[in-house]
Protein backbone atom coordinates (compact mmCIF):
# COMPACT_ATOMS: atom_id res chain seq x y z
CA UNK A 1 0.00 0.00 0.00
CA UNK A 2 1.72 3.40 -1.26
CA UNK A 3 1.33 6.48 1.22
CA UNK A 4 -1.03 8.68 -1.55
CA UNK A 5 -3.23 5.37 -0.73
CA UNK A 6 -2.61 5.15 2.66
CA UNK A 7 -3.51 9.21 3.29
CA UNK A 8 -6.69 8.99 1.12
CA UNK A 9 -7.73 6.07 3.25
CA UNK A 10 -7.04 8.18 6.54
CA UNK A 11 -9.09 10.94 5.36
CA UNK A 12 -12.14 8.79 4.52
CA UNK A 13 -12.13 6.72 7.44
CA UNK A 14 -11.55 10.56 9.74
CA UNK A 15 -14.66 11.36 7.76
CA UNK A 16 -16.76 8.63 8.00
CA UNK A 17 -15.96 9.29 12.17
CA UNK A 18 -17.43 13.03 11.76
CA UNK A 19 -20.29 11.78 10.18
CA UNK A 20 -20.73 9.20 12.09
CA UNK A 21 -20.82 12.19 15.64
CA UNK A 22 -22.92 14.56 13.75
CA UNK A 23 -25.37 12.09 13.13
CA UNK A 24 -25.50 10.93 16.55
CA UNK A 25 -25.37 14.53 17.75
CA UNK A 26 -28.54 15.62 15.48
CA UNK A 27 -30.54 13.00 17.19
CA UNK A 28 -29.71 13.80 20.42
CA UNK A 29 -30.43 17.25 19.51
CA UNK A 30 -33.62 16.70 17.74
CA UNK A 31 -34.92 14.65 21.05
CA UNK A 32 -33.92 17.56 22.81
CA UNK A 33 -35.46 19.93 21.08
CA UNK A 34 -38.48 17.51 21.31
CA UNK A 35 -38.32 17.42 24.66
CA UNK A 36 -38.35 21.32 25.11
CA UNK A 37 -41.48 21.63 22.66
CA UNK A 38 -42.91 18.88 24.92
CA UNK A 39 -42.36 20.29 28.14
CA UNK A 40 -43.45 24.10 26.84
CA UNK A 41 -47.11 22.47 26.66
CA UNK A 42 -46.96 20.91 30.03
CA UNK A 43 -48.99 22.99 32.29
CA UNK A 44 -47.35 24.05 36.11
CA UNK A 45 -49.66 24.35 39.13
CA UNK A 46 -48.49 25.83 42.63
CA UNK A 47 -50.17 24.19 45.67
CA UNK A 48 -50.33 26.01 49.13
CA UNK A 49 -51.05 24.64 52.46
CA UNK A 50 -50.96 26.06 55.93
CA UNK A 51 -49.42 23.05 57.09
CA UNK A 52 -48.53 19.75 56.02
CA UNK A 53 -48.43 18.22 59.19
CA UNK A 54 -52.15 17.26 58.92
CA UNK A 55 -52.59 13.92 57.22
CA UNK A 56 -56.20 15.68 55.49
CA UNK A 57 -53.93 18.13 53.57
CA UNK A 58 -51.24 15.16 52.60
CA UNK A 59 -54.30 13.34 51.19
CA UNK A 60 -56.13 16.64 49.11
CA UNK A 61 -52.56 16.90 47.76
CA UNK A 62 -51.49 13.55 46.81
CA UNK A 63 -55.28 13.55 45.06
CA UNK A 64 -54.23 16.82 42.87
CA UNK A 65 -50.76 15.17 42.27
CA UNK A 66 -52.91 11.99 40.91
CA UNK A 67 -54.71 14.06 38.54
CA UNK A 68 -52.27 16.93 37.49
CA UNK A 69 -49.30 13.70 36.68
CA UNK A 70 -51.84 11.90 34.68
CA UNK A 71 -52.54 14.64 32.31
CA UNK A 72 -48.55 15.25 31.66
CA UNK A 73 -48.65 18.50 34.32
CA UNK A 74 -46.28 19.63 36.95
CA UNK A 75 -47.61 20.10 40.72
CA UNK A 76 -45.22 22.39 42.77
CA UNK A 77 -46.43 21.75 46.68
CA UNK A 78 -45.09 24.22 49.55
CA UNK A 79 -45.77 24.15 53.41
CA UNK A 80 -46.20 27.16 55.01
CA UNK A 81 -45.78 25.87 58.48
CA UNK A 82 -48.55 27.68 59.69
CA UNK A 83 -46.85 31.38 58.79
CA UNK A 84 -48.46 33.68 56.92
CA UNK A 85 -45.18 35.27 56.03
CA UNK A 86 -44.07 32.41 54.42
CA UNK A 87 -47.33 31.51 52.48
CA UNK A 88 -47.01 35.14 50.84
CA UNK A 89 -43.55 34.13 49.97
CA UNK A 90 -44.10 31.05 48.48
CA UNK A 91 -47.38 32.90 46.16
CA UNK A 92 -44.32 34.86 44.96
CA UNK A 93 -42.13 32.29 44.73
CA UNK A 94 -44.56 29.92 42.76
CA UNK A 95 -45.33 32.81 40.51
CA UNK A 96 -42.08 33.26 39.82
CA UNK A 97 -41.48 29.25 38.69
CA UNK A 98 -44.47 30.27 36.02
CA UNK A 99 -47.64 28.36 37.69
CA UNK A 100 -50.97 28.23 35.74
CA UNK A 101 -52.68 28.26 38.11
CA UNK A 102 -52.72 28.08 42.21
CA UNK A 103 -54.34 26.07 45.10
CA UNK A 104 -54.26 27.84 48.18
CA UNK A 105 -55.20 27.08 51.57
CA UNK A 106 -54.85 29.78 53.73
CA UNK A 107 -52.86 30.18 56.98
CA UNK A 108 -55.33 33.32 58.04
CA UNK A 109 -57.85 34.01 55.93
CA UNK A 110 -58.86 37.36 56.80
CA UNK A 111 -54.62 38.32 55.60
CA UNK A 112 -54.16 36.62 52.44
CA UNK A 113 -54.75 39.84 50.46
CA UNK A 114 -51.30 40.87 49.80
CA UNK A 115 -50.48 37.09 48.34
CA UNK A 116 -53.87 37.15 46.49
CA UNK A 117 -52.50 40.32 45.16
CA UNK A 118 -49.66 38.93 44.16
CA UNK A 119 -51.41 36.25 41.54
CA UNK A 120 -54.05 38.33 40.52
CA UNK A 121 -51.50 41.06 39.17
CA UNK A 122 -49.86 37.79 37.13
CA UNK A 123 -52.90 37.07 35.75
CA UNK A 124 -53.00 33.59 37.62
CA UNK A 125 -56.53 32.01 38.95
CA UNK A 126 -56.86 30.72 42.86
CA UNK A 127 -58.75 27.83 44.08
CA UNK A 128 -59.10 27.93 47.74
CA UNK A 129 -59.32 24.75 49.12
CA UNK A 130 -60.34 23.60 52.59
CA UNK A 131 -61.27 26.90 54.38
CA UNK A 132 -63.06 30.14 52.26
CA UNK A 133 -60.22 33.60 51.57
CA UNK A 134 -62.44 36.92 52.36
CA UNK A 135 -61.83 38.42 48.85
CA UNK A 136 -63.69 38.15 45.28
CA UNK A 137 -60.61 37.37 43.57
CA UNK A 138 -60.51 34.27 44.06
CA UNK A 139 -61.70 32.78 41.45
CA UNK A 140 -62.97 29.23 43.04
CA UNK A 141 -63.40 28.03 46.58
CA UNK A 142 -63.97 23.90 47.37
CA UNK A 143 -64.94 23.43 51.09
CA UNK A 144 -67.23 20.72 53.01
CA UNK A 145 -70.20 22.64 54.69
CA UNK A 146 -67.98 23.74 57.92
CA UNK A 147 -70.95 25.42 60.10
CA UNK A 148 -73.09 22.54 59.12
CA UNK A 149 -70.18 19.84 60.39
CA UNK A 150 -70.72 22.01 63.92
CA UNK A 151 -74.25 22.42 63.82
CA UNK A 152 -73.95 18.22 63.42
CA UNK A 153 -72.23 18.09 66.79
CA UNK A 154 -74.01 20.25 68.50
CA UNK A 155 -76.92 18.52 67.73
CA UNK A 156 -75.61 15.31 68.67
CA UNK A 157 -74.14 16.74 72.43
CA UNK A 158 -78.46 18.00 72.76
CA UNK A 159 -79.74 14.70 71.63
CA UNK A 160 -77.67 12.71 74.34
CA UNK A 161 -77.26 15.26 77.20
CA UNK A 162 -79.23 16.85 79.22
CA UNK A 163 -77.34 19.51 79.85
CA UNK A 164 -73.20 20.09 80.27
CA UNK A 165 -70.06 22.88 80.56
CA UNK A 166 -68.05 22.77 77.48
CA UNK A 167 -64.87 23.82 76.15
CA UNK A 168 -64.61 24.95 72.86
CA UNK A 169 -60.29 24.46 71.22
CA UNK A 170 -60.70 26.61 68.15
CA UNK A 171 -58.28 28.42 65.60
CA UNK A 172 -59.79 31.70 64.87
CA UNK A 173 -56.96 32.25 61.47
CA UNK A 174 -58.67 29.58 59.98
CA UNK A 175 -62.38 30.43 57.88
CA UNK A 176 -63.75 26.91 58.23
CA UNK A 177 -62.30 26.50 61.90
CA UNK A 178 -64.85 30.01 62.96
CA UNK A 179 -67.34 28.36 60.73
CA UNK A 180 -67.22 24.97 62.58
CA UNK A 181 -67.41 26.55 66.24
CA UNK A 182 -69.74 29.10 65.00
CA UNK A 183 -72.48 26.04 63.65
CA UNK A 184 -71.76 24.62 66.99
CA UNK A 185 -72.37 27.97 69.37
CA UNK A 186 -75.45 28.80 67.19
CA UNK A 187 -77.26 25.80 67.75
CA UNK A 188 -76.57 25.52 71.20
CA UNK A 189 -78.05 29.31 71.95
CA UNK A 190 -81.81 28.09 72.52
CA UNK A 191 -80.54 25.31 75.34
CA UNK A 192 -79.00 27.30 78.37
CA UNK A 193 -78.31 23.77 79.76
CA UNK A 194 -75.43 23.78 77.92
CA UNK A 195 -73.06 26.52 78.92
CA UNK A 196 -69.54 27.66 77.45
CA UNK A 197 -67.27 27.78 80.08
CA UNK A 198 -64.16 28.57 78.46
CA UNK A 199 -62.19 28.03 75.03
CA UNK A 200 -58.41 27.99 73.73
CA UNK A 201 -56.75 28.58 70.36
CA UNK A 202 -54.55 25.89 69.43
CA UNK A 203 -54.44 26.04 65.76
CA UNK A 204 -55.84 22.85 65.30
CA UNK A 205 -52.76 21.14 65.86
CA UNK A 206 -52.37 17.81 68.50
CA UNK A 207 -48.90 19.02 70.11
CA UNK A 208 -51.11 22.99 70.67
CA UNK A 209 -54.15 21.34 71.75
CA UNK A 210 -53.03 19.22 74.69
CA UNK A 211 -50.71 21.49 77.02
CA UNK A 212 -54.15 24.46 75.73
CA UNK A 213 -56.31 21.19 77.10
CA UNK A 214 -54.26 20.34 80.43
CA UNK A 215 -54.26 24.23 81.65
CA UNK A 216 -58.03 24.46 80.85
CA UNK A 217 -58.74 21.17 83.30
CA UNK A 218 -56.63 22.58 86.00
CA UNK A 219 -58.76 25.55 85.85
CA UNK A 220 -61.92 23.69 85.49
CA UNK A 221 -63.08 20.49 87.18
CA UNK A 222 -66.62 20.63 86.02
CA UNK A 223 -66.11 19.93 82.35
CA UNK A 224 -68.65 17.65 80.36
CA UNK A 225 -67.76 18.79 76.79
CA UNK A 226 -64.97 19.18 74.38
CA UNK A 227 -66.02 20.73 71.01
CA UNK A 228 -62.41 20.63 69.05
CA UNK A 229 -61.82 22.78 65.53
CA UNK A 230 -60.44 19.23 64.09
CA UNK A 231 -59.34 15.43 64.94
CA UNK A 232 -55.99 16.93 65.33
CA UNK A 233 -57.26 19.05 68.15
CA UNK A 234 -59.71 16.53 69.63
CA UNK A 235 -56.29 13.38 69.61
CA UNK A 236 -54.78 16.60 71.71
CA UNK A 237 -57.76 17.04 74.01
CA UNK A 238 -58.51 13.51 74.58
CA UNK A 239 -54.73 13.00 75.53
CA UNK A 240 -55.07 15.43 78.14
CA UNK A 241 -58.39 14.26 79.63
CA UNK A 242 -57.08 10.52 79.80
CA UNK A 243 -54.02 11.94 81.78
CA UNK A 244 -55.70 13.58 84.17
CA UNK A 245 -58.08 10.47 84.49
CA UNK A 246 -61.38 12.24 82.83
CA UNK A 247 -61.75 10.62 79.63
CA UNK A 248 -64.69 8.35 80.27
CA UNK A 249 -67.13 11.22 81.42
CA UNK A 250 -65.99 13.94 78.93
CA UNK A 251 -67.79 13.56 75.75
CA UNK A 252 -65.02 14.59 72.81
CA UNK A 253 -66.21 16.04 69.28
CA UNK A 254 -64.25 16.79 66.42
CA UNK A 255 -64.37 17.51 62.79
CA UNK A 256 -62.70 15.12 59.76
CA UNK A 257 -63.35 12.22 60.19
CA UNK A 258 -59.13 10.73 60.09
CA UNK A 259 -58.82 7.42 60.73
CA UNK A 260 -57.12 7.55 64.26
CA UNK A 261 -60.56 9.52 65.49
CA UNK A 262 -62.35 6.58 64.26
CA UNK A 263 -60.67 4.12 65.88
CA UNK A 264 -61.24 6.23 69.05
CA UNK A 265 -64.76 6.51 68.13
CA UNK A 266 -64.92 2.77 67.56
CA UNK A 267 -63.40 2.06 71.51
CA UNK A 268 -65.77 4.79 73.03
CA UNK A 269 -62.93 6.99 73.62
CA UNK A 270 -64.62 10.10 71.24
CA UNK A 271 -68.11 10.84 70.57
CA UNK A 272 -68.16 11.80 67.27
CA UNK A 273 -66.33 13.52 64.05
CA UNK A 274 -67.93 15.75 61.35
CA UNK A 275 -66.21 13.49 58.77
CA UNK A 276 -65.20 15.37 55.65
CA UNK A 277 -63.70 14.04 52.30
CA UNK A 278 -60.25 15.08 51.57
CA UNK A 279 -60.25 12.62 48.48
CA UNK A 280 -63.32 14.50 46.88
CA UNK A 281 -62.14 17.69 47.98
CA UNK A 282 -58.54 16.87 46.20
CA UNK A 283 -60.27 15.27 42.87
CA UNK A 284 -62.90 18.32 42.48
CA UNK A 285 -59.79 21.20 43.24
CA UNK A 286 -57.95 19.26 39.85
CA UNK A 287 -61.26 18.94 37.84
CA UNK A 288 -62.13 22.92 38.21
CA UNK A 289 -58.59 23.58 37.65
CA UNK A 290 -58.83 22.22 34.25
CA UNK A 291 -62.15 23.78 33.56
CA UNK A 292 -60.72 27.14 34.41
CA UNK A 293 -57.92 27.26 32.12
CA UNK A 294 -60.14 25.67 29.82
CA UNK A 295 -62.04 29.21 30.05
CA UNK A 296 -65.27 27.03 32.16
CA UNK A 297 -66.24 28.07 35.76
CA UNK A 298 -69.90 28.19 36.62
CA UNK A 299 -69.36 27.68 40.09
CA UNK A 300 -67.81 29.80 42.68
CA UNK A 301 -68.15 28.01 45.37
CA UNK A 302 -68.43 24.35 45.95
CA UNK A 303 -69.60 23.10 49.46
CA UNK A 304 -69.27 19.74 50.22
CA UNK A 305 -71.44 17.72 52.71
CA UNK A 306 -69.82 16.11 56.28
CA UNK A 307 -71.43 13.15 57.84
CA UNK A 308 -71.25 12.86 61.33
CA UNK A 309 -69.46 9.61 62.66
CA UNK A 310 -70.68 7.98 65.89
CA UNK A 311 -70.55 4.36 67.74
CA UNK A 312 -73.95 3.54 65.77
CA UNK A 313 -72.61 4.19 62.29
CA UNK A 314 -69.33 4.10 62.08
CA UNK A 315 -69.12 0.21 60.93
CA UNK A 316 -70.81 1.53 57.55
CA UNK A 317 -67.39 3.33 56.92
CA UNK A 318 -63.71 2.95 55.90
CA UNK A 319 -62.35 2.36 59.50
CA UNK A 320 -58.72 2.01 58.66
CA UNK A 321 -58.71 5.21 55.74
CA UNK A 322 -60.26 8.65 54.84
CA UNK A 323 -63.25 9.15 52.63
Amino acid sequence: MNKKYRKCLFILIIALILLYIFHILNIFLMNDDFSMRHNEHRKKFGAIYMTLNNPFYEIIDDEIRTAVEKNGDILLTRDSALSIERQTAEVQELINDGIDLLFLNPVDWEKMKPAIALAQKAHIPIIAIDTDIDDTAVTCTIVSDNYMAGVECAEHMINHLSGGNIILLKHSQAKSAVDRINGFTDTIKPYPAFKIIDSAECKGQLELAMPAMKALIKKHHDINVVMALNDPAAMGAMAALKSAGLLSRVSVYGVDGAPETKEMIVNGNMTATAGQSPREIGRLASQKAYEILNGVNNEKIIRLPTTLLTQDNIPQYNIDGWN
